[in-house]
């Protein structure tokens, strides 16, 4: 009789503790999944800083382009270049608001699995975003001087300047250097977080958190 009760007390003493274990890790889980909940939080807010500076970019770019085509419908390398700036602006406010929209609606208190992968689709859409938006900048901003002077009421005679086509040249060889490097670098041994230059470093912080979190959660 006295050995059943000891083996009983001693089972019922093993479930207390293991209630209590497990209570204390649902706790210090919840506690770590706060704390790099505010971190990815954290690493996410110069995007979306960078996606509002986009997209005043693009309305910016919109409305010189829209002002110079309008301005020279007779002149054909001023109505192109309108025309072209007009696009790229488009490109930029549709690229940052569909940026902004997946980052600010990430649900951190999702399965750590469903966040992974909404994170890897924001990296995905961020890489595109680099390559349509940011890499042509060596053309754009040749584009953006002759968008300036499209909408100057003087028409200066004479054919296009040199530096305009040398400057084009080395635009579009500098536009196909960066899109091969983004190529190659997404080819490596880690996919598309082997890449530093593309704007993304704050969403593969984010994504290094939830690694982190998936590790304690499965450990």
């Amino acid at each position: 009789m006295d050995t059943t009760m000891e083996l009983d007390d001693l089972k019922s003493a093993w479930q207390t503790l293991d209630a209590r274990l497990a209570r204390q890790d649902a706790l210090q889980l919840e506690l770590l999944r706060g704390q790099k909940q505010a971190q990815a939080r954290r690493h996410l807010r110069p995007l979306l800083f960078g996606m509002a500076l986009q997209a005043l970019l693009g309305i910016g770019l919109v409305l010189l382009g829209v002002g110079c085509w309008r301005n020279n419908l007779d002149v054909p390398g001023l109505l192109a270049a309108g025309i072209a700036l007009h696009a790229f602006g488009v490109l930029h406010i549709a690229f940052a608001g569909i940026v902004t929209g997946l980052a600010s609606s990430l649900d951190y208190a999702a399965p750590v699995l469903s966040i992974q992968k909404r994170l890897r689709q924001l990296l995905r859409i961020q890489v595109l975003n680099s390559n349509v938006c940011g890499a042509p900048w060596w053309v754009l901003w040749v584009l953006v001087v002759i968008g300036f002077a499209g909408l100057s009421p003087a028409r200066l005679p004479g054919p296009t300047p040199t530096w305009i086509w040398i400057s084009l040249a080395i635009g579009i060889a500098g536009t196909l250097a960066t899109w091969w490097w983004s190529a190659r670098s997404t080819r490596g041994p880690r996919d598309l977080l082997a890449r530093m230059d593309d704007g993304a470093d704050g969403i593969r912080r984010t994504l290094r958190v939830v690694d982190d979190l998936e590790r304690f959660e499965r450990d």
